[in-house]
């Protein structure tokens, strides 16, 4: 017979908050056919998989073999979208603006590794500062990216309200 002992709850220092809604492209196709298509359009291409460059407030992440995300403020997707002119682009490669499939979840403080580990299997102890990489988050496909004090993930704009509720889980 068990003494019907309660677990006791961790408690975690972090913060999670909504991140901002980005402008997106999924780009794919050779690196040397996108970056003369592109031209200066794109920051430099990282120099490894799962990695990403960040020049003049855009970011570029290496997500896959001949697969990037461009990421950049909201403000900027339509002047994007005139430089990269997707529906134009050579059949080599593939453009295409994703911006509303994304919502973004910012987890930072001491403990954001631990949070973050909860619902991730990569070993975020490990994972770089400029690391980018598409893996799962609570059984969703999301993107988890470093930087600052802690992650971000993005992850389907519609299984938003279910990542939020599996965090508060974690930090009540």
């Amino acid at each position: 017979r068990s003494r019907g002992r309660k677990a006791a709850r961790m408690s975690y220092d972090v913060a999670i908050t909504d991140g901002p809604v980005r402008a997106i492209f999924d780009l794919k196709g050779p690196q040397a056919a996108l970056a003369d298509w592109a031209g200066d359009t794109l920051p430099g291409f990282p120099d490894a998989p799962n990695r990403r460059v960040r020049e003049d407030g855009k970011t570029l992440a290496h997500i896959g073999p001949d697969h990037w995300l461009l990421i950049a403020d909201l403000t900027r997707e339509e002047a994007l979208t005139d430089a990269l002119k997707p529906a134009d682009a050579p059949p080599e490669i593939s453009i295409v603006r994703v911006s509303d499939v994304y919502a973004w979840v910012r987890i930072t403080g001491p403990d954001a590794a631990h949070v973050t580990a909860t619902g991730c299997p990569l070993d975020l102890e490990t994972f770089p500062e400029d690391g980018a990489s598409f893996t799962e988050f609570f059984t969703q496909k999301a993107l988890i990216t470093r930087g600052g004090h802690g992650f971000e993930v993005a992850i389907d704009r519609s299984y938003a309200p279910w990542i939020a509720e599996m965090l508060a889980r974690i930090t009540p």
